[in-house]
C-alpha cells in the first residue's frame, strides 16, 4: 500500500523528534507506521461521510486526530493535548506536511467547558478508562443527540464499557482493531448521562 506523502513525512519527523522528547513509547519505535499510523487511520472505516468538525482528546504526538487530518483534509480537526513540547511537535508537523489542524494547549475539562467547538465527532487513544472519557468530553456531547464518540480501547476495552453503562447510557458499536487483535475500537452515539 503506498502512503500518503503527508503521513510519510509526519512518521519522519516523529522518528526525529522521538531522539529528543518522548512522543511515543520507545518499544513501539520499531513498527511506530502500523503501531501508530495505521492504528490511527481505521478510524477513517467509522466516520460518518457527514462528518465535519472532529475533536481529538490527549492527542499526544497527533494519534488518531493529526494522521486523520492528514488522510481526510475536509474534515476540520482541533488537537487538545497539555503537555508544551508535544504540542510544539504537532505544530511542526502541521507546516511541514501542510496539514491545518487548530491545536489546544490545556487541559481537556478545561478545553471542553471554555472554548465554543461543537465536533460531529471526538476520538481518544491509550488515554482514560470508558467512564473517565465520557466525563471529560460531557460538554460537547451534553444535550446533542448526534455526536458520535470513537476510541480505541485495549484488551480492557468489555469491563471499561461495563463500568460506563453504570452513568451513562449509549448505542455502542464494537469492532476488533485491525492492529491488535485483542484492541477493539469502539463507537458510541446518542450518549446521555443516566436519570
Amino acid at each position: 500500500m503506498q502512503r500518503n506523502p503527508k503521513l510519510a513525512q509526519y512518521h519522519k519527523l516523529l522518528l526525529k523528534w522521538q531522539e529528543k522528547i518522548n512522543l511515543i513509547s520507545p518499544g513501539t519505535i520499531q513498527n511506530a507506521w502500523e503501531r501508530h499510523f495505521e492504528d490511527s487511520l481505521q478510524i477513517l472505516d467509522y466516520l460518518p461521510d457527514s462528518a465535519a468538525t472532529l475533536v481529538d482528546i490527549g492527542t499526544g504526538a497527533g494519534f488518531p486526530g493529526l494522521v486523520l487530518a492528514a488522510a481526510k483534509p475536509e474534515l476540520t480537526v482541533h488537537l487538545v493535548e497539555s503537555d508544551q513540547k508535544k504540542c510544539a511537535f504537532l505544530k511542526t508537523v502541521s507546516r511541514e506536511t501542510d496539514t491545518p489542524v487548530i491545536i489546544h494547549m490545556g487541559r481537556i475539562e478545561n478545553i471542553s467547558r471554555e472554548t465554543d467547538i461543537y465536533p460531529d465527532v471526538i476520538t481518544a487513544r491509550a488515554l482514560a478508562a470508558l467512564p473517565d472519557l465520557l466525563g471529560l468530553t460531557e460538554p460537547w456531547w451534553g444535550g446533542q443527540s448526534n455526536v458520535i464518540a470513537i476510541f480505541l480501547k485495549g484488551a480492557q476495552a468489555d469491563d471499561e464499557i461495563d463500568l460506563a453503562r453504570k452513568k451513562y447510557d449509549f448505542e455502542l458499536q464494537k469492532f476488533t482493531s485491525r492492529t491488535d487483535k485483542d484492541a477493539q475500537v469502539i463507537v458510541l452515539k446518542e450518549i446521555r448521562r443516566c436519570v
